[in-house]
């Protein structure tokens, strides 16, 4: 496993320690080890104890961590310790899963070592750590997770020159190739023969053709998860443009189909038995002669009409049709991803995505697999009274309330009315960005409730 792992049995012991099992450990060690840890601060200081043979060459290693902390538990030390090949000691720790925290610190040390650099001349290619896993089971299982996150986070963070619809779909008829899924597409004057009314509407400015991309793997007889993933591959708020420092990161609007692409990844590289199906509207919002209006009522996929308040509130209205095709399955769950609303980002902050449900029983589920997979997801309510606010006096609904208040939910609602009846559904409604930079999460594109999701999915079909 280049880069992150290594089958070497050559390596260095790197001894995992609690913050209260550092000191009686040190107490433990010979005269010379205390008198270095000492005069390196270890560990009050510092969390990195690096020791030293007779001859100055690299014996071991000892970390504090928190294995009762956050996901990312390998916190930085991919980064921090020098070239070698590393096996974790877990001894000290006292766990009830090693194997759990082992794939847990072996994924969060690869994610750790993300960095998109496709546009950097000259990227970092001195020797890195890598980290030996004797299991290979569970190394092969952190790889899954890493390259499904990777990947959405790469999706996220090349920009829309070198992202647009053709690219998006490009990236998942590779990925369709590779894993025997089936990958259709629906493209330009198509999607209104086909009857995709609004995805060719918000889509149809830009010189790069709308498209609905279609994936499907699995056993045809398998239970039935369609992922929805709202595809604006660059969001210039249309007509109501935005302002630039609003318009700046809008490469990440198709944040949600990148999302429902690594989950995808990470769902056919463990063979989850399901019947999948991915569906993306891949559009971009742009200005031209030929744009959608505020004021203009346009058709969809179901029959609604829809009046256009603000054609900034675009991911919306190309999610509808795809969600109507979506409950032409029936299947037995619908989970969309959208970047949808900075509304859910005043409420909750940029760091934790929120989700809406109209099942509570699944909505519990979703919770208590978010809290096992330490990926953090809240629930937002789906306020039916709140539907006067997408009342229209010349269509079935309005897209946007006028009032900026509960922003998140009228958005939430307004799908809601897309999605067939009785068909359990999730939408969440995420920043796929990282604002700043954390151990295991550098700033730039994120994955957001991707693990919390396939925690479900595993649970209960797995």
């Amino acid at each position: 496993m280049p880069g992150y792992f290594s089958d070497s049995e050559n390596t260095i012991d790197l001894i995992l320690l609690t913050k209260s099992a550092a000191e009686p450990w040190l107490s433990q060690q010979s005269p010379s080890v205390k008198n270095w840890a000492k005069s390196c601060g270890f560990p009050a200081g510092q969390k990195v104890l690096l020791r030293p043979d007779a001859e100055g060459a690299l014996l071991g290693a000892a970390a504090v961590i928190d294995p009762d902390g956050d996901y990312f538990v390998a916190g930085d030390l991919a980064n921090q310790l020098p070239a070698g090949n590393y096996t974790p000691v877990l001894s000290e720790l006292g766990l009830k899963d090693e194997a759990r925290f082992t794939e847990q610190f072996a994924t969060s040390w690869g994610l750790s070592r993300y960095r998109f650099d496709r546009y950097v001349k000259e990227s970092d290619q001195r020797p890195k750590a890598t980290l030996h896993i004797r299991d290979d089971s569970i190394r092969d299982r952190a790889q899954t997770t890493i390259d499904a996150v990777c990947l959405t986070r790469d999706l996220i963070n090349t920009p829309a020159s070198d992202m647009m619809p053709v690219n998006l779909a490009a990236a998942v008829q590779s990925m369709a190739e590779e894993f025997g899924a089936q990958f259709s597409q629906i493209i330009g004057e198509e999607l209104l023969s086909s009857n995709y009314p609004m995805i060719h509407s918000v889509g149809r400015a830009s010189v790069h053709v709308p498209r609905l991309l279609d994936l499907r793997w699995g056993d045809e007889t398998a239970p039935r998860v369609t992922l929805v993933g709202k595809g604006v591959c660059f969001d210039s708020g249309g007509l109501n443009i935005k302002p630039g420092n609003f318009m700046r990161q809008m490469k990440k609007d198709m944040g949600g189909a990148a999302h429902v692409i690594g989950l995808a990844r990470l769902i056919m590289s463990r063979n989850l038995p399901i019947r999948l199906r991915v569906l993306v509207p891949a559009v971009e919002n742009a200005v031209a002669g030929n744009a959608f209006r505020p004021g203009d009522v346009l058709p969809t996929r179901q029959g609604l009409t829809v009046e256009i308040d603000n054609t900034d509130a675009e991911g919306r209205l190309v999610l509808c049709d795809a969600l109507t095709e979506a409950s032409n399955d029936s299947p037995e769950l619908i989970v969309d991803f959208a970047t949808l609303t900075g509304a859910c980002r005043v409420a909750l902050g940029t760091e934790l995505p929120g989700f809406f449900c109209n099942d509570e029983t699944l909505a519990q589920d979703l919770s208590r697999a978010s809290a096992r997979a330490q990926d953090p997801v809240w629930q937002l309510p789906l306020h039916a009274a709140y539907n006067d606010m997408l009342k229209s006096d010349i269509a079935d609904t309005l897209n946007s309330s006028a009032s900026g208040f509960g922003g998140a939910i009228t958005a939430a609602l307004y799908l809601q009315k897309f999605v067939g009846e009785n068909l359990p559904w999730v939408h969440f409604d995420v920043m796929a960005w990282n604002n700043r930079s954390l151990p295991g999460r550098p700033g730039g594109g994120e994955a957001m409730g991707l693990r919390a999701v396939f925690e479900y999915l595993q649970s209960k079909y797995g």
